[in-house]
């Protein structure tokens, strides 16, 4: 089975938290196992993660957290909820997410079409920009 690099979803990992958040308040072992299902086990995120995210987040003011007893053997545990400011950096976070992949978009290869033989036009490529960062097409 693949599973995705911790590098390449770093960045979303507060969307990740978010989501789950949005829904109700919850804890860090029952986040993590809600990542893990709805993922298909492609990414689990390690404990020191995703409680440096919600060290981060709650600086930020993106969640709170609260103490609850467990429901039978009065256990106490941390619970986390979205905030109003959270509920607006996930927005956020959101667009973000869909400008990256028009982006990167163009620099992915349909699967299967990986090999030496995959040739590109002079039209298909742009070229850089004189003096400039950019390119012109």
């Amino acid at each position: 089975m693949n599973s995705i690099s911790s590098d390449v979803i770093r960045g979303y990992n507060d969307t990740i938290i978010l989501f789950l958040l949005l829904q109700h308040p919850s804890y860090g072992y029952e986040i993590s196992k809600q990542i893990k299902t709805l993922t298909e086990e492609k990414y689990i995120i390690k404990e020191t993660t995703l409680y440096s995210a919600f060290n981060r987040m709650e600086k930020n003011g993106y969640i709170e957290s609260f103490s609850s007893d467990k429901e039978g053997n009065g256990k106490r545990r941390t619970y986390y909820r979205i905030t109003d400011s959270g509920r607006q950096y996930y927005q956020s976070k959101c667009s973000e997410w869909n400008l990256t992949k028009e982006v990167i978009s163009h620099f992915i290869l349909e699967e299967g079409n990986y090999g030496d033989d995959q040739k590109l036009s002079r039209s298909d490529v742009c070229k850089p920009a004189k003096h400039s960062r950019s390119a012109t097409c």
